[in-house]
């Protein structure tokens, strides 16, 4: 019974020592895969963040490419009928906001949102401007019509939109 005592007195220090240097390494190298996770997600978002501010130029382009005055200035109306002028127009306005669509992953729904309503209050008023013009009239009648309105409204949709993409990107930074 003495020989049993006399091992465990040297037995049991000696477990307690093996556990509390188990506790302490699984601690550290727990703590060692949070610090090396937290520092990777630190560096993906680091290379997020320039994706997202290049979304957001993209789709800042985009709005501006869309404003009546912009528009009207790469776009020529010529000598083209009303029809024709409006269906260019609409057909140039489609071709940016398809070529922006990939953006939508890099901003939030609600910028994107704005962005939409932009593009579409944008057609709806080519789409106005062109039923107030005769089918007699030429082209530049249709862009005068459309210019004179986004003079008269206070702030022009895609205005707004980029006022609001503005803000979200403060946010973001």
């Amino acid at each position: 019974m003495e020989v049993f005592l006399e091992i465990i007195k040297y037995i049991l220090p000696a477990l307690l020592v093996v556990l509390i240097t188990y506790l302490m390494l699984s601690s550290f190298l727990d703590n060692e895969e949070k610090r090396r996770a937290y520092l990777l997600r630190k560096e993906m978002k680091k290379g997020s963040i320039g994706a997202k501010l290049q979304a957001y130029e993209r789709i800042a382009l985009f709005l501006e490419r869309i404003s009546p005055h912009s528009l009207m200035v790469r776009v020529p109306a010529g000598a083209m009928s009303v029809s024709s002028y409006q269906t260019l127009l609409l057909r140039t306005i489609r071709n940016e906001f398809e070529h922006n669509l990939s953006q939508q992953i890099y901003i939030s729904d609600e910028v994107w949102r704005q962005i939409v309503h932009a593009k579409s209050s944008t057609v709806g008023i080519v789409n106005k401007c062109a039923s107030e013009c005769k089918e007699s009239d030429k082209g530049l009648e249709l862009s005068k019509k459309i210019l004179n309105y986004e003079m008269e409204l206070e702030v022009f949709p895609t205005r707004k939109a980029l006022i609001y993409l503005k803000s979200e990107i403060q946010k973001e930074l």
